[in-house]
């Protein structure tokens, strides 16, 4: 939060008219043309950048001002004035006319902030030459210039990379692989030279630069690397080392044409038909490959030393930390030298192998883990390995211990969003273990949410669609059980937890374990829900205001939108009515948060009617289950929006036209239930502690009816004395069952139409039940219909 005076700059900043920047930019001219670039030129840059980044639109600077502030940008020494200098130039777009362009700017020394703004403004036209220029200062030895400059050269040249691969020329690419090459394999392996004073001698005393250690203080008696300790510091090569190690994998995705490496790799799999083969192939002198399969063949070499480094016991936790970040990134390049040469799987698959059954014990190694699951992924069909337990691993044992973790919940479930297609279709676990993946949600909706709305769609099968939708429902409870689970493993347990003293009693408590095991269970197939769901939320009653579940109930109604229109296209009709039977269950079992059980409500009822829409033969399939729902009058009060769906496709889709199976007795049936909750909703008062009746409630039962017996003519006299009953009670004075005059006037007024309608009943069935695949007269506002209609019944009120 800003403080009062800060306020009142930015507000300043912001209000500032076009002429008042126009005059302050033509000071900033002045003062930029002088040759003493002091204090106030720093400052009025300062509060130009101010201006400019808070406008609300975006303004551009004068050509003349714009050019200039580049120039400073290029030449200028003083680092606080490139700084600003950059900032500014950020916010405003090259003026028309006058894109930047490099090579005006070619032989001007190129600093870090003005490397950022080049790669990141520059015309495509002029990428490829500053590539050559950032190559060119790449060719002389280090010690021939400053080593800051690479050092700020590499991080541009990775970032035009990742941007624009295809900006570097042939000979770009050859230069930078033979460059990578020395500065991976031939950095020293002795330490940095430094100076240190003892206590005796007045002078320093030059130490003499000893051998690179390891990080377990060993001698390092192999080639230099990032995972190498040097105490008195690092030669300038060295330096070069870690940039390269840095630069390396970029690189080799951004130089790995698809076309080129798939050809390459059928051409090495034609020629190399055996292990025999490929292997042999591989044991060439490195001397005899091109640049780029020379840097290939170097990267698997220091990939493979730092996976033996990362073997030894670091004595500092900072350098084990640092063994994880190393290791991650080694596996992901030689996953990468696989993919680019099919013949090296043979050879790099038992290092990787060896690796993952040294960590795999250890969950505190599970963000190196990833990257070998997905080498398995990428190549464990090539080598007929057994990947089971490596998924058993990542989809089991990582969200069911790790779930808290947010940098394994990212990387883990982007990992799975990234290779979505291989995993369906290699990997059985995948679409079994949304229990588990689950619990990722449950604990941080809102981080991974994004996430999940990808995901879910791939979990949606014809086997798990109910298990799915159960646990999606769950979630309040599955989140609060995952906080009680930790709160249980951080405390005693007989300290008493505070606010969540009942809810850990009842986790504790041996009769209730089986619930809360359930929720907890990694893997689908073990039942779709429980029985005892309202005794659990019971239980959990007071987690419902904890921010976790909170969050967690409202991300469900958005995933539910994603999990229904998934279902639609998997499901067929026997799985949407058994889905139709839980949606009716579900809507009176929800955990008890008000507002998450009106949102879930209004989304059940939407595709609940969605679903009867697309297969209207469901309703005579679940007519009991519906009739007994609709029959019930207290859904009418506790479940308004789902009540009136089910009233409303009853109403709309049990008749023969719909449905053949559709009788007779069928509609009497419903006519008779929905004519009981009608008659005793419009007789009394709502139920204590229940809100009063909707009138969108009552008049979808009154349509409804005169539907039903629109297409059962012994049924209209019947409806018909009801609904003149209503008007009667309405005419007569205030009713308690509706409180406001305009909803009552709504409601009577409907009557009148439909008993209007009903008394030409040929009339009545051909508006009420019109065909199924022909047009809908009454409810185009475009026509003439609903108009004679209503001119109808005013005509029936005057004689």
């Amino acid at each position: 939060m800003y403080t009062h005076g800060s306020e009142s700059l930015l507000k300043q900043a912001r209000d500032i008219q076009d002429a008042e920047v126009q005059k302050f930019c033509n000071k900033i001219m002045k003062l930029t043309q002088g040759r003493d670039l002091g204090r106030e030129t720093i400052d009025s840059l300062q509060r130009l950048y101010l201006i400019l980044s808070t406008s609300s639109s975006p303004r551009m600077l004068p050509a003349e001002l714009h050019s200039r502030l580049l120039s400073l940008l290029l030449s200028s020494s003083v680092e606080q004035l490139q700084v600003v200098a950059s900032a500014v130039l950020r916010e405003t777009l090259p003026p028309s006319g006058n894109k930047l362009n490099y090579n005006q700017y070619a032989g001007s020394p190129l600093n870090s902030h003005a490397l950022g703004l080049l790669v990141s403004q520059v015309s495509k036209d002029d990428l490829s030459p500053l590539c050559g220029h950032l190559l060119q200062s790449l060719e002389g030895r280090a010690s021939e210039g400053p080593l800051h400059s690479l050092t700020h050269t590499l991080p541009a040249l990775s970032a035009v990379l990742s941007h624009r691969p295809d900006c570097l020329t042939e000979d770009h690419g050859t230069l930078l692989n033979k460059k990578l090459i020395d500065w991976l394999r031939y950095a020293s392996t002795q330490q940095g030279g430094g100076a240190s004073s003892v206590g005796f001698f007045t002078g320093p005393r030059i130490r003499q630069p000893g051998p690179v250690t390891e990080l377990d203080g060993s001698v390092s008696g192999d080639f230099f690397t990032v995972l190498c300790g040097a105490a008195q510091g690092f030669t300038e090569d060295q330096w070069l080392n870690a940039h390269a190690f840095s630069l390396l994998r970029p690189w080799l995705l951004a130089s790995a044409s698809s076309g080129d490496a798939s050809a390459e790799a059928d051409d090495r799999s034609e020629v190399d038909g055996s292990v025999v083969s490929m292997v042999s192939a591989t044991s060439s002198s490195s001397r005899l490959l091109a640049p780029r399969e020379r840097l290939r063949e170097k990267a698997f070499l220091y990939a493979h030393r730092l996976i033996e480094q990362s073997d030894r016991k670091a004595q500092k936790r900072a350098d084990t930390e640092l063994q994880k970040a190393c290791l991650v990134e080694a596996v992901r390049i030689l996953d990468h030298v696989c993919t680019e040469d099919v013949s090296q799987v043979y050879r790099v698959f038992p290092c990787v192998k060896a690796l993952y059954g040294r960590l795999s014990p250890d969950l505190g190694y599970a963000r190196v883990l990833l990257p070998i699951a997905q080498f398995y992924l990428n190549h464990g069909e090539m080598v007929a390995v057994e990947c089971e337990p490596v998924w058993k691993l990542v989809f089991g044992r990582f969200p069911a211990e790790l779930f808290n973790d947010p940098y394994l919940a990212h990387e883990l479930l982007g990992f799975t969003r990234l290779h979505l297609e291989h995993l369906q279709s290699r990997v059985a676990q995948y679409t079994h273990a949304f229990p588990n993946l689950l619990k990722f949600l449950a604990w941080d909706s809102p981080a991974v949410l994004e996430d999940f709305i990808d995901l879910l769609p791939s979990l949606v099968t014809p086997g798990t669609a109910v298990e799915l939708l159960h646990s999606l429902l769950d979630l309040p409870c599955l989140s609060a059980t995952l906080i009680l689970q930790l709160r249980l493993a951080c405390s005693p347990i007989s300290e008493a937890a505070g606010r969540a003293h009942l809810c850990l009693e009842a986790f504790r408590n041996p009769a209730h374990r089986g619930l809360f095991l359930f929720l907890l269970r990694v893997e689908a197939g073990s039942g779709d829900t429980i029985a005892r769901l309202g005794k659990l939320h019971e239980l959990l009653a007071e987690a419902a205001d904890w921010p976790r579940v909170v969050q967690a109930a409202q991300a469900i109604p958005v995933l539910l939108h994603v999990y229904f229109n998934a279902v639609v296209t998997v499901a067929n009709e026997k799985l949407l009515s058994q889905l139709i039977s839980v949606m009716l269950e579900r809507s009176g079992l929800l955990f008890n948060i008000p507002t998450f059980i009106k949102e879930i409500h209004r989304v059940l009822s939407f595709h609940l009617l969605r679903f009867c829409k697309l297969h209207p033969s469901l309703v005579v399939d679940q007519s009991h289950e519906l009739l007994e729902f609709a029959g019930t009058t207290a859904n009418a009060y506790s479940k308004e929006a789902v009540f009136t769906n089910v009233v409303w496709i009853l109403g709309e889709f049990l008749s023969g036209a719909s449905d053949p199976r559709c009788s007779v007795e069928l509609i009497t049936s419903c006519f008779e239930s929905l004519e009981a909750v009608l008659f005793e909703v419009t007789s009394s008062a709502s139920p204590p502690g229940e809100d009063p009746i909707a009138p969108r409630v009552i008049t979808s039962l009154m349509s409804t009816l005169a539907k039903l017996a629109s297409r059962s003519h012994d049924l209209i006299p019947r409806v018909s004395l009801l609904l003149s009953k209503l008007r009667s009670a309405a005419r007569a004075g205030p009713v308690v069952w509706c409180s406001r005059e305009d909803d009552l006037v709504a409601i009577v007024t409907r009557g009148e139409e439909l008993c209007s309608l009903l008394r030409l009943p040929g009339v009545a069935q051909s508006v009420l039940t019109p065909p199924p695949s022909g047009p809908r007269w009454h409810r185009d506002v475009n026509v003439a219909m609903p108009h004679q209609l209503r001119a109808l019944t005013c005509l029936a009120h005057l004689h």
